[in-house]
């Protein structure tokens, strides 16, 4: 098979980035041709492994920037393109001329498969792909996530898709409310070692990660821990990552005075490094697709405190068996979990063992497979000489000969 996957940035780092890059390496292991196509290109070369086999091509290529305002700084989006709506969280990367790049390319696919990787580019395929070309759409965030604006287009267009892909049981609901005449799957993204190095629950250390922005809800994660290092003052919290809201925290951390205990480290290479060595995994998110981040901690047997935000957390654990679940943004009730698993290490090992029990659900192994049995079902549904006959018709009658019987 000829499967495209359709990346905004495919240059960039990310979960997305990261997931979609996996499943492109494991099809090409799988002996399928595969291209990843990147809409901008903003660096020299991709931040995570791609196998050799898998063609890397850009559309539009931003290396070099684009015009500076009156300050100097770099202005990406000059003028809108026309079907990205407004509150599409990539919204400013479609200028005119990058839409249009995407439009041209999808539109010049004849047969093969196509997968687009968020909202943006799955409403641009569901409007100009040809309908030769197996069109299936990733959703790697929950749908109630999204503005208005993005969800009524969704709701508008894409019922056009041979399948949407989706991340848990609750996005899959969701979905088939709104899409009840579509193919609506559920298919995991899939962590890359479900064996990792089992924590020794040695140290004292909670441990978070993800970007700095208001989605991830480390300022939440600092109120509740503040809560509970009066009460267990050996314990230290660290937060990987980096973003905007980075200055923020910080202020946070020094408005509790917990400078000593709670520290953020940036971006680093050896997340599962520092997953090893942690006892606790956090996850603060406001709102979520699936954490892909828990469920490696979850490969290191970190029992996990998670608010069981939309989505993920509640599609993946279960309450007292592999992690504590609470209700979502309840800072109280976040630090009573962090505090009873603090207080607990028999109670750390046990749903950490269970964790690593579950983790192994979203192995390679067991979700890659189902791909490739989709992409397979899907294909059997297209007739392939129906876009050669067309065009055959219309060069004959161009030429003014007998048309082709319909």
């Amino acid at each position: 098979m000829s499967i495209r996957y359709l990346l905004l940035h495919a240059y960039g780092m990310g979960g997305t980035i990261r997931t979609v890059i996996n499943q492109a390496n494991a099809m090409a292991e799988f002996g399928h041709e595969v291209e990843i196509v990147s809409v901008v290109r903003r660096r020299d070369e991709p931040q995570f492994h791609i196998e050799p086999s898998v063609k890397l091509t850009a559309l539009v290529d931003q290396r070099d920037g684009v015009r500076s305002d009156s300050l100097g700084r770099r202005v990406w989006r000059r003028v809108r393109g026309k079907i990205v709506p407004q509150g599409e969280f990539a919204a400013g990367y479609f200028t005119e001329r990058v839409e249009k790049a995407v439009i041209d390319y999808v539109s010049s696919l004849d047969g093969g498969i196509l997968v687009t990787t968020r909202p943006a580019l799955n409403l641009i395929a569901a409007r100009c792909a040809p309908e030769s070309v197996v069109r299936v759409a990733q959703e790697h965030m929950n749908l109630a996530a999204y503005p208005e604006t993005v969800r009524q287009e969704i709701a508008r267009y894409y019922g056009k898709f041979d399948a949407i892909a989706v991340l848990t049981a609750t996005n899959q609901r969701e979905y088939q409310r709104l899409l009840p005449d579509t193919k609506i799957v559920r298919i995991p993204n899939a962590v890359d070692v479900v064996d990792g190095e089992p924590t020794r629950q040695e140290n004292p250390v909670v441990i978070a990660a993800g970007r700095l922005v208001p989605q991830k809800g480390f300022d939440l994660l600092i109120q509740a821990f503040a809560q509970v290092v009066g009460r267990h003052p050996e314990w230290r919290l660290r937060i990987f990552g980096s973003g905007p809201r980075r200055d923020r925290l910080r202020g946070l951390i020094d408005e509790y005075g917990l400078s000593k205990h709670v520290s953020l480290r940036g971006r680093t290479n050896r997340l599962h490094e520092e997953l090893a060595e942690a006892s606790i995994y956090a996850l603060s998110s406001r709102f979520e697709g699936l954490p892909m981040v828990m469920i490696e901690a979850m490969t290191h047997a970190l029992p996990i405190a998670a608010f069981d935000c939309p989505t993920g957390p509640g599609d993946v654990l279960t309450h007292e068996v592999d992690g504590l679940v609470v209700p979502p943004k309840d800072v109280d009730a976040l630090a009573a979990a962090l505090d009873r698993l603090m207080s607990d290490r028999d109670l750390r090992v046990r749903l950490g063992t269970a964790a690593a029990i579950t983790a192994r659900g979203y192995g390679r192994g067991a979700v890659m497979p189902l791909w490739e049995n989709l992409f397979t079902e899907l294909s059997a549904t297209k007739t392939p000489t129906t876009t050669p006959v067309i065009l055959q018709k219309l060069a004959e009658k161009a030429r003014g000969l007998p048309r082709l019987p319909s």
